[in-house]
């Protein structure tokens, strides 16, 4: 009698990478060629997949590096000054607070000034977490120096103008 053979098992998501958006592609834009955020939100998202593929990180969300940033910097700061501070509805970082909290990263106390008020601050696991985080950042950011070069002030100028300007 022989052994059935199984497949191995997997571990991990198995994601297709597309093809690079620098190679043409036979799909048509048309006007989406031309739409400033249109670019913004591809090189956003490429940016976040090769993040992702190069820290091996593969839970991590936009908004969890900022988030844990500014709540790093800025012990006791409330959700909604958060939102302001990062540019995210409440309704989109609600759920990301609840799961940093429930991952142990941060935590939530009552406010000294107002008891309808909740403070944020990270523990010591979301201190651990986000220097390791700020290492891989560090590197992914020095990858997208070598690719914007001189042009990096000019470039965060732009987006600061159009952030800015739009809120």
């Amino acid at each position: 009698m022989s052994k059935a053979r199984t497949a191995p098992k997997r571990t991990g998501r198995v994601r297709a990478k597309p093809e690079p958006a620098t190679v043409p592609s036979k799909v048509k834009l048309g006007p989406l060629d031309g739409y400033i955020a249109f670019h913004l939100r591809m090189a956003q998202e490429i940016a976040l997949r090769a993040f992702i593929a190069s820290s091996r990180q593969p839970d991590f969300k936009p908004g969890h590096f900022a988030t844990l940033m500014v709540i790093r910097l800025n012990p006791g700061l409330s959700q909604i000054e958060v939102c302001r501070a990062i540019g995210r509805d409440k309704s989109t970082l609600s759920p990301l607070i609840r799961e940093l909290e429930r991952n142990g990263l941060i935590l939530r106390e009552n406010s000294s000034m107002d008891r309808r008020s909740v403070t944020l601050r990270l523990s010591a696991k979301g201190e651990k977490t986000l220097d390791t985080l700020l290492e891989h950042v560090e590197a992914h950011d020095r990858r997208l120096d070598a690719i914007v070069g001189e042009a990096k002030p000019e470039l965060i100028a732009l987006l600061k103008k159009i952030a800015a300007a739009l809120s």
